[in-house]
């Protein structure tokens, strides 16, 4: 397995193993099976290579793939959020997954997609996170979402794949296919179609993300508003220039915002990122809310810095 880094995929075993957020697990890097091999996080904000350099990134993981085959060890998948989540909700580069995907799968790889928290939706313009970087996945993974509450997840694939799999010994689940669990799926996508909450990212996400990109003109502290949609991230560095990540503003920055009636928690592996992925039923007057609140507490911040 291909797996990129600071990134987060679950916590059963084989989840965990192609899991390499440090803040979920401090030595995920040291402690990958023999199987996993890691490719550079893919970050154009404070990765090895930024701004137009991202697109470096795509032949880099190309030629770690080619070069597992050349050895002789063919990667069996290549699995990736669509949009980088722990990473602060951070777009990966253009092109990125076509590139990426196009390696795996010459070598009789597979492409996996983890839409856990991108996808339903939440980036606004589009329903899944792959949509934005044109391509198909051979496997995606959901969960969470399609429940809103209710624990219920799908692996969704192709016939050919999921006929392989059964030939791999009998497997079935005493709650699969549950009708309760079915009906509370449909239930959820009807309300997304029927309330317009895919639009209601767009415009609402719009709103919320211009409110923050105006607090970087007050606040010397926010570095970045990565994100789409309700699926946002608040970067704080101590320096625009050099990037040092504000990890305990950040700390303090929640528990201010805590007091102000806030719920809101850090990400990345510096734990400098404000992760914002609210209910996508949020209206304006909430999102006001939430970036006065910001306002009022990076203010605080400062005063006490």
């Amino acid at each position: 397995m291909v797996a990129l880094r600071e990134a987060y995929h679950g916590w059963t075993y084989a989840s965990d193993a192609v899991s390499t957020s440090l803040q979920d697990n401090p030595n995920a890097l040291a402690t990958r099976p023999s199987w996993v091999h890691t490719v550079d996080s893919p970050n154009p904000y404070r990765g090895r290579h930024r701004g137009a350099d991202a697109a470096r990134y795509a032949p880099g993981a190309a030629a770690v793939i080619d070069g597992l085959a050349a050895a002789g060890r063919p990667a069996g998948a290549f699995v990736s959020e669509t949009f980088y989540g722990n990473a602060g909700g951070v777009a990966l580069p253009d092109g990125y997954l076509a590139e990426v995907y196009a390696a795996v799968r010459r070598h009789g790889g597979l492409a996996v997609a983890d839409e856990v928290q991108a996808g339903y939706g939440r980036l606004g313009h589009w329903f899944w996170g792959f949509e934005q970087q044109q391509v198909v996945p051979d496997i995606v993974c959901v969960a969470k979402a399609m429940g809103n509450g209710h624990p219920l997840g799908a692996v969704v694939t192709s016939r050919a794949i999921a006929e392989r799999y059964r030939e791999q010994g009998y497997f079935f689940s005493s709650t699969g296919g549950s009708p309760v669990s079915s009906v509370v799926g449909l239930t959820v996508l009807d309300a997304l179609r029927d309330e317009g909450l895919q639009g209601n990212a767009v415009r609402v996400g719009g709103h919320l993300k211009r409110r923050l990109q105006a607090l970087a003109d007050r606040h010397g502290i926010v570095g970045a508003v990565h994100g789409s949609g309700l699926y946002l991230g608040l970067e704080l560095v101590r320096d625009r220039g050099t990037l040092e990540p504000a990890t305990e503003e950040t700390a303090e920055l929640c528990e201010r915002m805590l007091d102000l009636g806030v719920v809101v928690q850090p990400t990345g592996d510096h734990l400098n990122i404000l992760k914002i992925k609210p209910p996508l039923c949020l209206d304006t007057a909430a999102a006001d809310f939430f970036a006065d609140a910001l306002d009022l507490a990076l203010t605080q911040l400062g005063h006490a810095g």
